[in-house]
């Protein structure tokens, strides 16, 4: 891990012990956004991977979006759910079995700038990112629905 992976963790160590403190309220930057905790199964590893992540709706799916506050690369969970979409989702106090879908193409730009309106911040991210990637959107579907 370099420093500034080491300092992402750690910022994400905080913020996973206040959701789950706090029935899944969190202060600070996040705060008053709809947050999630997405746990992914390692590409590499096979070791279970939590991470927090606003979240909007789209009918009965979650999306999320793989943005890495804007950065070059992919974060990590993106490759752990094309390896292993079957996830956790931690929402307030209960927890889901989902599947997660890469969208592509016009409903991935659909469900991105949906996302952007509720978030500006997500607006930034892709301008950070023109020429380099296009940001991925994943939709959390929990049709299976049942708390696990």
């Amino acid at each position: 891990m370099n420093i500034n992976e080491d300092i992402v963790s750690d910022f994400n160590k905080g913020v996973i012990e206040e959701f789950r403190s706090n029935a899944g309220k969190v202060g600070g930057y996040f705060e008053g956004k709809d947050m999630l905790l997405l746990t992914t199964t390692g590409a590499k590893s096979g070791e279970p991977r939590v991470i927090p992540l606003v979240y909007s709706k789209d009918g009965d799916q979650i999306v999320i979006i793989a943005s890495k506050g804007g950065a070059p690369t992919n974060p990590d969970w993106r490759y752990n759910l094309l390896a292993n979409p079957k996830v956790t989702v931690e929402i307030g106090t209960e927890t889901y079995q989902a599947t997660a879908t890469e969208v592509k193409g016009e409903e991935r730009d659909r469900l991105y700038a949906a996302h952007a309106e509720l978030y500006p911040g997500f607006k930034e991210y892709e301008e950070k990112t023109q020429g380099i990637r296009v940001i991925p959107v994943f939709l959390l579907d929990l049709a299976a629905g049942q708390a696990a």
